[in-house]
């Protein structure tokens, strides 16, 4: 499957590929990003498997598996995902989101989301885009909120995290006929 990079004026969205792994751990190094409870984030130990299904899903067509570049100094800042991609349902997830520490509340959050959404929306034909997170995950989920997701509820024991804390996961979702909307004030984050 040919999938385009996605890029803006700030990062660009590159499909991962195997050879992402040192980069990524870098990425992820930038705050320790892998000591976090509440999200999986890979690190020298771990990228092996943290890479596996993502690559294993692009090749099934499920999955398309982002390395999150600056576009200016040309470096892998972060990870993102489109899952669960079901072009029967026109549905996706994106998930498995990490940003490296230092790039936390700037622009990167909103123009990779605006990035993914406007390509889940206009080129993959959507009709729902999912978003799920940690209970626990504050930032996350004001994150979500804050792209104009709205809050479907809570799915109990959804998970076994990898230090076997059972996680309670947060859903979220936009739909099409919400698109326009969302898209709009994005926009408008980004140019203000």
């Amino acid at each position: 499957m040919t999938v385009p990079d996605l890029a803006g004026s700030h990062i660009r969205l590159r499909v991962m590929r195997e050879d992402d792994a040192a980069a990524l751990v870098r990425a992820a190094s930038d705050g320790e990003l892998w000591n976090l409870a509440v999200t999986v984030v890979p690190s020298d130990k771990t990228v092996a498997a943290y890479m596996k299904p993502a690559l294993d899903g692009f090749r099934a067509d499920t999955v398309i598996p982002y390395v999150i570049e600056n576009i200016g100094i040309g470096e892998v800042i972060g990870s993102t995902r489109f899952w669960k991609l079901d072009r029967v349902n026109r549905t996706v997830e994106i998930g498995h989101t990490w940003i490296a520490a230092s790039y936390q509340r700037t622009v990167v959050n909103t123009e990779m989301k605006l990035l993914m959404l406007t390509y889940a929306f206009e080129t993959l034909n959507c009709v729902r885009v999912q978003f799920q997170t940690d209970e626990l995950n504050a930032k996350s989920r004001a994150a979500i909120a804050r792209l104009g997701a709205k809050e479907e509820g809570i799915l109990r024991n959804e998970r076994i995290m990898p230090d076997g804390r059972i996680r309670n996961t947060v859903m979220f979702s936009i739909l099409d006929s919400e698109w326009p909307d969302v898209k709009s004030k994005l926009a408008a984050r980004l140019a203000g």
